[in-house]
């Protein structure tokens, strides 16, 4: 029998995530709740929504998510963590707030969140958190006990994080034609967002240029990059890209973006390219689609040879990191010392997100962070 591992004070785990179509009917009622208060017609959502349509509308991350479920209990039970796993999403059933209904009915008092983003920025965090403190204050108007509510620190440098990436990038390699192995370029790919959101990401004293966002990214790649030569003998170079563009043209979004990008690679006489999704946690819709359909049409266009790596998805060693961080805050917050495992140069990140961390473009309340109405 495993040694029973401590999760106290904490009693359930809640995946958190963005949710998306389980059909054609649910595509548009999907982007009308992702776009909500934004005034989009449903004209343009129903053009929005082709991606989904591609693919029989269906959005590959709620099976993902269901794999990611499945991994974290499974690894639980066999190292004694009793903690009970839930699942809510931002945007589509099951929905944040039904779920944390259940919760509290369940008689859970102590939540550790996780949500599927592992970098600090509005997007990925803060929103997140609003969302958490919108559904308690719907659970706080229909009178039930609101739970304590805390989420787990951003996992972008744990190595459960990096060694699967580096493993699928050190396979797309080896899968090129040996002929332009050697010399290919690696494009680490994450969600573009505004400059203005990039360089306002992470606490206070992170803002500036690019901002956390664009520092942890940087640093995962130069992680993963490193340890490819260590592997392979051959010292690729890399570029940190993005892509998933969705904005006013008139904002300025980070760039480059992947397809420009390998129009770019391609006129330098680089002969191939891996493209490495680093700032996604599953291969949902923006890596199938943006990747896999779009770009890979491009480098087809070109006559540029390309692969792409995978994502953690449900990979094992994901799960075990979870529950890794689980145990860390649990210590932590029992007033034990404990060792905050990180790799790279920017160390563990904080646990509880400080004042004016990934700050909204408009106030509103947000819980697990230190400006939390519901500490």
């Amino acid at each position: 029998m495993p040694d029973v591992l401590d999760a106290s004070p904490y009693d359930a785990l809640l995946l958190l995530s963005f949710g998306g179509p389980e059909g054609p009917d649910d595509v548009v009622p999907f982007l009308e709740n992702v776009t909500r208060g934004r005034g989009i017609p449903t004209e343009r959502l129903k053009e929005v929504g082709q991606h989904y349509f591609l693919f029989g509308g269906v959005s590959p991350i709620n099976d993902q998510n269901r794999a990611l479920l499945d991994a974290l209990r499974k690894d639980f039970a066999e190292h004694g963590l009793d903690l009970p796993v839930y699942w809510g999403n931002r945007n589509w059933a099951p929905y944040l707030t039904d779920t944390l209904r259940e919760m509290v009915r369940d008689g859970r008092r102590r939540i550790l969140v996780l949500a599927t983003s592992a970098y600090a920025s509005y997007s990925g965090c803060r929103q997140y958190r609003e969302n958490l403190a919108d559904a308690l204050a719907a659970l706080e108007a229909e009178g039930l006990e609101l739970p304590r509510v805390d989420k787990l620190r951003h996992y972008f440098n744990h190595p459960g994080f990096v060694e699967p990436m580096t493993e699928g990038v050190v396979r797309s390699l080896a899968d090129l034609p040996e002929e332009v192995r050697e010399g290919a370029h690696i494009a680490f790919t994450t969600h573009s967002i505004p400059v203005s959101a990039a360089d306002t990401s992470g606490p206070v004293e992170d803002h500036g240029d690019g901002g956390a966002y664009v520092r942890q990214h940087l640093d995962v790649a130069g992680l993963i990059a490193d340890a490819v030569r260590e592997r392979t003998g051959v010292d690729h170079p890399w570029q940190l890209v993005y892509q998933s563009r969705s904005g006013a043209p008139h904002i300025p979004w980070l760039e480059p973006d992947i397809c420009d990008h390998l129009e770019e690679r391609h006129a330098a006489g680089v002969p191939a390219v891996v493209m490495a999704p680093i700032g996604f946690v599953s291969d949902h819709m923006e890596v199938l689609y943006d990747l896999d359909t779009e770009a890979k049409a491009k480098a087809e266009e070109l006559g540029l040879p390309v692969r792409r790596s995978a994502t953690v998805g449900a990979d094992p060693r994901f799960a075990a990191a979870i529950r890794e961080l689980i145990t860390e805050r649990a210590a932590g917050e029992r007033g034990q010392d404990v060792t905050r495992c990180a790799l790279g140069a920017l160390g563990a990140s904080h646990d509880v997100c400080p004042v004016g961390c990934c700050p909204a473009r408009a106030p509103r309340p947000a819980a697990a962070g230190a400006d939390s109405p519901y500490a």
